[in-house]
């Protein structure tokens, strides 16, 4: 088995030598390698077939059905000390290797028969059959007389360290998951054929060809442990994310906080992640929470090194998302200006002049709850902090802005565009840029629910919106098994590798987080008041990528159409082959495209709407 002894006893049941035994015999040898070509076949399904959650459930509880069978037609086999003698094991152990092989076979059916079973179950089931697995080898291996303890010891070791792997990643879904798993199915089902052809095999007790036998399967079994404790400890490791930053006394507000929202209550200047040519500050300023009420959050200022006397262009930008604690703030990370489109952002500062002011949003540096894709609370805390630059003595800018996002930002502009009037009329708005807006969030979850970044998404929302609207209680009415991934997503921030441990967290959750009753009710009301319909103060632009698994380019298509077919013009852009992020990357010809449709904005030249020629419906 996993590297274990599966021993070339005749008599696998202690029957003597009678025709009964005679039968048992030659009918064991194709057992076997029945039982083996099977397992090497799942092993082989494992690592070259693309399938889903549910499939790979099927898939594992069939391989361990089949090593279940595998324990019991080898359970009774031993290893004297004689040449060629195999007597059987005693008694208790038998009992034993027939319980677990039970067991092994019992909790294969079950995954096999119910792969639709939450996350923890799933989990469960396969780590107590590996550890079963383990138990058996161990009880073979350790039997008085046995045959390559060593080598059963070893697989029995390197066993448990699979289910170490079914911990870290324990919905079936991952590659790496896949590459242990599926190895460790193959491996057993060699070992199956190979004893069960070894037993009849002319010569085959010979010393000199069975020590090398044992050699081999010696460093098979050593080699096997090595691997799976690496993967399991590398697993460990990589979704356990990055310690997160810790908010310093900077963010704490002071005891008398002024009460009208956009005041400037502190600052402090940034050395690190300042684009060359550049000077940056973090602020720290009032606004107001998703009710209402008085809030503080923090934010960055990017400058010209020398910005001069006169007031400068201002660009205010929402950002993407980044995370939902506060560890998670753009103003803690090693690369503040990064986000979104990061490289035309640091271009429109260095090169052009303007002074760029990010909110981090009440939540991410400061107390929360984050108002994760609440459009109209997160549009004030953007506001706020432009409103708190005009009272920055280190820079002067003007009321006249532009406004940026990307993603949760590109929501974030759009409100932020939609309430200026209402909420900023001391500033002038002269263009609006979303680069893969989350415009229609309703459509967007129902779309994106079963799929792995909408499963980190939707862990995002669960994890805020129940402190921003409890009336709803959405964690109380999660898909069952979805609590668990959501409290552990919800604590990683979507960047560097705590974001690859986000999505690898949310690639585990074997079904949709918000069920459908839920999306249908007053959660999917909520979600649809998030939708910015408009009217927008100034010429609009919207970028998407027809290769972004995250926000759909049909989804954007029909927001778009309904923008247009309300009287709001939209200059759409679309670019085939990029993708979510790739969209605002550096080498993305939206980023040359970007910079000079705000230069264009500021300088009043005349938009260029392209509703005329929409892709069709």
């Amino acid at each position: 088995m996993a590297a274990g002894r599966i021993a070339d006893a005749p008599d696998p049941n202690g029957v003597g030598g009678g025709r009964p035994g005679r039968l048992a015999s030659r009918l064991s040898t194709p057992i076997r390698i029945l039982l083996g070509t099977g397992l090497v076949a799942v092993g082989v399904v494992f690592l070259l077939v693309s399938m889903t959650v549910q499939t790979i459930a099927i898939v594992t509880g069939i391989g361990i059905l089949l090593a279940g069978v595998a324990v019991l037609v080898t359970a009774g086999e031993g290893r004297g000390p004689g040449a060629g003698e195999a007597p059987p094991s005693r008694p208790a152990a038998v009992i034993v290797m027939r319980v677990l092989g039970v067991l092994l076979a019992l909790l294969g059916a079950g995954m096999a028969l119910w792969p639709a079973a939450g996350a923890p179950l799933l989990s469960l089931l396969l780590t107590i059959a590996l550890v079963a697995f383990a138990m058996a080898i161990g009880v073979r291996a350790l039997q008085p007389g046995a045959d390559q303890r060593v080598t059963g010891v070893i697989a029995a070791v390197a066993t448990l360290a699979v289910a170490a792997i079914t911990v870290f990643w324990p919905v079936l879904t991952l590659v790496v998951f896949r590459l242990g798993v599926g190895a460790w199915f193959v491996f057993i089902g060699l070992q199956l054929i190979v004893r069960a052809l070894w037993r009849h095999a002319p010569g085959r007790r010979g010393p000199g060809r069975r020590r090398g036998v044992r050699w081999l399967r010696t460093i098979g079994a050593s080699a096997a442990l090595v691997l799976a404790v690496a993967v399991a400890a590398g697993s460990g490791a990589l979704l356990g994310g990055t310690p997160l930053p810790v908010p310093d006394a900077f963010y704490t507000p002071p005891s008398d906080v002024p009460s009208q929202p956009g005041t400037l209550i502190r600052s402090e200047p940034m050395t690190v992640g300042v684009p060359a040519g550049a000077k940056a500050w973090r602020i720290l300023y009032t606004t107001t929470n998703p009710d209402g009420s008085p809030a503080v959050s923090s934010g960055t200022v990017l400058a010209p090194a020398d910005p001069g006397p006169d007031p400068l262009p201002l660009l205010t930008v929402s950002h993407g998302t980044v995370g939902v604690v506060p560890g998670c703030a753009p103003s803690l990370s090693g690369a503040p200006f990064a986000d979104g489109a990061g490289t035309a952002m640091a271009d429109m500062v260095t090169k052009h002049g303007w002074v760029a002011v990010t909110s981090d949003y009440i939540g991410l540096g400061t107390k929360g709850p984050h108002p994760y894709l609440v459009g109209d609370a997160e549009a004030r805390n953007v506001w706020d902090a432009s409103k708190a630059v005009l009272g920055f003595r280190a820079v002067k800018v003007s009321t006249d802005t532009v406004i940026w996002g990307h993603s949760q930002g590109g929501q974030g502009a759009l409100w932020t565009a939609q309430i200026a009037a209402s909420y900023a009329p001391e500033f002038t708005v002269k263009g609006v840029a979303a680069f893969a807006p989350a415009s229609d969030l309703y459509a967007l979850a129902e779309a994106i629910k079963s799929e792995t970044a909408g499963k980190t998404v939707s862990a995002y929302i669960a994890a805020t919106w129940d402190k921003v609207y409890p009336d709803l209680e959405v964690e109380k009415n999660l898909t069952p098994g979805s609590a668990g991934p959501v409290e552990r997503i919800g604590g990683l921030c979507f960047n560097g590798r705590d974001g690859l441990a986000a999505i690898l967290r949310g690639s585990q959750v074997p079904n949709q987080i918000f069920p459908d009753a839920l999306l249908d009710g007053p959660f999917g009301d909520r979600l649809k008041e998030q939708e910015p319909t408009g009217p927008f103060p100034a010429p609009l632009l919207v970028a998407q990528g027809l290769a972004d698994p995250l926000v759909k380019p049909a989804i954007q298509d029909a927001w778009v159409r309904s923008r247009c077919d309300a009287g709001i013009p939209v200059d759409y852009r679309t670019y085939p082959g990029l993708g979510h992020v790739e969209l605002v990357g550096p080498d993305s010809p939206l980023t040359p495209q970007l910079e000079q449709w705000t230069l264009d904005r500021w300088n009043g030249k005349a938009p260029t709407p392209d509703c005329d020629h929409l892709p069709a419906g």
